[in-house]
């Protein structure tokens, strides 16, 4: 109540001092319940929790990242290794011819590999530019963990068509392409 009007109530006799004080406490009390009850929002801090949120996400994003590229240098070592150990010399007078993308590449190798290469037990393997002979089955351990390392690999086709009109004839051993 504005002060006018308090000392109107007062001089008609229809309050008195006493209600006056009730009623002021009441007010005040309900104005400071209010206070409490309502949440104070800090821009502030909500600004800040925004950007650590982001900051955590893009450090998520980064630690992945590092990650992945350690996890791709320890395969390229575990290739390198599988290579280094099972290489097989690659001497001979033989050409044994293959593809690499889109160059035909050369190898020269002697007639037992070049035989072991066509029926698909040694494997020609890529690395840093150069060709090694590996065996097929540490060329599927290659293959598993680094599919563009391995340029040639035979595989053996032991199912024959029932309707081939050339099952009758064989292809002869000493055949070279």
């Amino acid at each position: 109540m504005s002060n006018a009007l308090k000392e109107q109530l007062l001089k008609a006799g229809l309050a008195d001092a006493k209600k006056l004080k009730a009623v002021k406490k009441e007010k005040h009390q309900q104005k400071v319940q209010a206070g409490k009850n309502q949440k104070i929002v800090n821009e502030a801090s909500v600004l800040a929790e925004q950007t650590r949120q982001q900051q955590i996400e893009r450090d998520r994003v980064l630690n992945q990242q590092k990650q992945a590229a350690l996890q791709q240098k320890a395969i390229a070592a575990q290739v390198k290794q599988l290579i280094s150990n099972n290489t097989i010399k690659a001497q001979g007078e033989v050409a044994y011819n293959f593809t690499d993308g889109k160059l035909v590449k050369r190898l020269y190798v002697n007639n037992k590999l070049h035989d072991e290469l066509s029926r698909g037990l040694l494997a020609i393997a890529k690395q840093d530019e150069q060709y090694y002979l590996v065996p097929a089955a540490v060329a599927e351990k290659i293959k598993q963990r680094q599919s563009d390392s391995i340029i040639v690999l035979n595989v053996k086709q032991q199912q024959v068509d029932e309707d081939d009109p050339y099952a009758d004839f064989k292809i002869p051993d000493d055949l070279m392409w």
